[in-house]
């Protein structure tokens, strides 16, 4: 057994080499792509067990899902705030952290996104008619609970996105993420129930989202983000109420956050 166990050490190590320069080469070329795992094994000149296990590496971390077959290769993935969030989403569950902990945790750091929105000096040219088509798009999805809800939740994306710090805007799209998969998953439950909340309660969704857009765009950062984190009190009370105390689930909503799949 332990002969077994030391003679697999340097396959281990040559995968996690190839593996290690895939992972750079993804994270350096956007477009970066490889045909098949043949091409691979001729450019790095290994073994097909030492590329296979280099992929699986890979596809553990999200970076690529595997085609199988005799000449299968990979799709390449580049990470973003919705894989990420998944990541973050298992430790919540196996944490066994609530919904009311999520939802209070982006009381803490949203807001700060909209206050840093407010505060740029390209607001009115780069944040502002983002924003404002979002809310006129969401203004026209109205009476269909899941994509009202999905166009709602992207004004919340866009607003982190504006964001210049990188570590904020990344951290904080990440848990907004996260947050968007478990009220996506909310709105198709309460839609097939025909229990979701009424037109009216939309329209309110639309007006707050114009009232932060005035404040953005007025240069008000402190009421921008008041009026940020009252929206989310609001909007969040009505998973709070009555799945407060379930534990964060990714399994359920990970459709939503757009999760590689794992063949």
């Amino acid at each position: 057994m332990t002969a077994a166990r030391n003679s697999r050490i340097p396959h281990r190590r040559i995968a996690e080499t190839v593996a290690a320069e895939l992972r750079e080469r993804i994270f350096a070329d956007d477009q970066y792509s490889f045909a098949t795992q043949e091409q691979l094994v001729r450019e790095f000149g290994v073994s097909h067990p030492s590329i296979r296990e280099a992929l699986r590496i890979l596809e553990t971390e999200g970076l690529v899902t595997v085609r199988r077959g005799k000449v299968g290769g990979a799709d390449v993935h580049r990470p973003d705030e919705a894989q990420a969030a998944y990541h973050i989403g298992l430790s919540l569950q196996s944490a066994r952290v609530t919904l009311r902990d999520l939802a209070v945790g982006l009381q803490m750091l949203e807001p700060n996104c909209a206050e840093a929105c407010a505060s740029r000096e390209d607001r009115a040219e780069v944040v502002v008619p983002a924003l404002r088509r979002c809310v006129e798009m969401s203004e026209q999805t109205m009476n269909d609970g899941v994509v009202f809800t999905q166009s709602g939740r992207d004004f919340h994306r866009l607003i982190v996105s504006f964001t210049p710090n990188p570590v904020i805007r990344s951290a904080v799209g990440s848990y907004v993420a996260l947050w968007s998969a478990q009220e996506q998953a909310w709105a198709v439950a309460t839609t097939r129930k025909g229990s979701y909340p009424s037109s009216a309660l939309e329209s309110d969704v639309v007006c707050a989202h114009r009232r932060i857009v005035d404040e953005i765009e007025a240069g008000r950062p402190g009421e921008a983000k008041r009026l940020a984190r009252a929206h989310l009190e609001a909007t969040q009370a009505f998973i709070i109420e009555h799945h407060g105390d379930s534990v964060v689930n990714v399994s359920s909503s990970s459709s939503w956050l757009g999760r590689p799949s794992m063949r």
